[in-house]
């Protein structure tokens, strides 16, 4: 695996090193040791898959509070999405911040999201599956929120959502 960092402390493009043969390829796509050793998600768990029918389907900004933060490791396993981490860290010196890259089937890239860091994506094309580790077990009661066209991130999708749950859709704008 490669590690790429981003501009946001604990974000990074994970690519995968390709062992590749007249078969086709096998590739590491988590290692705990390697994570661990970069000061990223070191233990999963749960495994979690979401399928988006249509393109244009935005999911976010989602978090869980303390005392359970989760920080997880996303991949697009069939069709692609646009993958956002918005940086809530208030002690981060990227604060509010958020980075944003393509995740695809093709590209086979992941993407590292550390707690308290919130998570989005919006499908670009139809039949879009993800692939989450989670470093946390799922706490409803501290699921939270943020939306995802509050003005206080500018997040630049690269396309308006055609659809969105009403949870999604009822996120307040973040308050400091």
């Amino acid at each position: 695996m490669n590690f790429h960092a981003t501009p946001i402390a604990g974000v990074c493009v994970v690519e995968l090193d390709l062992l590749s043969d007249e078969r086709g390829f096998l590739a590491r796509s988590y290692a705990q040791d390697a994570f661990t050793e970069r000061g990223l998600l070191a233990q999963t768990t749960e495994a979690n898959v979401s399928f988006n029918e249509r393109a244009a389907t935005l999911r976010g900004m989602h978090y869980q509070a303390e005392p359970h933060p989760d920080p997880k490791l996303v991949r697009c396993t069939r069709g692609s999405m646009w993958d956002v981490a918005l940086d809530l860290r208030p002690g981060s010196t990227t604060y509010l911040e958020w980075f944003g890259t393509t995740l695809s089937s093709e590209n086979r890239n992941a993407l590292h999201i550390p707690a308290g860091c919130a998570h989005g994506f919006i499908t670009l094309e139809p039949s879009t599956e993800v692939l989450y580790l989670m470093g946390a077990r799922y706490h409803a009661d501290l699921a939270r929120g943020v939306r995802w066209d509050d003005p206080a991130f500018r997040i630049d999708w690269p396309l308006q959502p055609a659809a969105i749950s009403s949870r999604d859709a009822a996120f307040t704008n973040f308050i400091r």
